[in-house]
């Protein structure tokens, strides 16, 4: 895997975190309990504070310091459909380039998904599925494309697609067809399997938020593609 600095550690920390709810959206983010939580200096802290502001994760302009942003679902239709494109040129690279030491990597983090979905650990699967797709994805050797997808998943509602009763469990099996493919070396195969993997999860998303909302033009967010 590449090497990272201090700060890009500390983000990549921080950024697992607010994507799998362990630092929920409005979290104001205390400098000094990160670095002692993570048994470093403030400096590399406050570098990748600055890191994930810039990324869209935090905000900082409030009179409350640095906060895990909110979430705008209504965006999330535009961001989906840009995550089905970058993360589709991604899936090829890494099936075209991704050795077999790293699809043990991939195939161990989803199991780890698989099984916190299985007890229904809500914050334990999403931090395992950040971690699989972030380890595919590195397989690709397109860090400017995954810089870019990293900027979309801070807008994107993965915290409330979770939350889609049974959604984990499905989702541990969309891995594992995309795995298969990806091990098959099948680009065609992997590319779709993942479109429909992200769409899947948009989808029951705005099938929940119909079910649980009345009637009316702002009951839910408008659907994404249906194939």
């Amino acid at each position: 895997m590449e090497y990272r600095t201090k700060e890009e550690q500390v983000a990549d920390h921080l950024r697992e975190a607010i994507l799998a709810g362990r630092l929920p959206r409005g979290t104001r983010l205390k400098q000094a309990e990160i670095a002692e939580q993570l048994r470093i200096s403030i400096t590399p802290v406050r570098e990748a504070l600055r890191l994930l502001e810039a990324e869209g994760y935090i905000d900082s302009r409030s009179f409350k310091g640095a906060t895990v942003v909110p979430l705008d679902i209504v965006a999330s239709e535009e961001v989906l459909r840009l995550r089905v494109l970058l993360e589709g040129q991604l899936v090829q690279h890494a099936v075209q380039h991704a050795t077999t030491a790293d699809l043990q990597d991939v195939r161990r983090l989803a199991e780890e998904f698989a099984a916190a979905a299985e007890q229904q650990d809500s914050a334990l699967a999403r931090g395992a599925n950040y971690r699989m797709h972030r380890r595919l994805y590195d397989t690709a050797g397109l860090p400017q494309t995954q810089q870019f997808v990293q900027i979309l998943w801070a807008r994107y509602p993965f915290d409330v697609i979770n939350r889609v009763d049974g959604r984990a469990s499905r989702a541990a099996e969309e891995h594992e067809q995309l795995l298969r493919c990806v091990i098959e070396r099948d680009i065609a195969g992997a590319m779709l399997t993942l479109r429909l993997h992200i769409e899947a999860g948009w989808n029951e998303l705005n099938s929940q938020l119909r079910a649980d909302s009345p009637p009316g033009p702002e009951a839910s967010v408008k659907a994404g593609p249906r194939r």
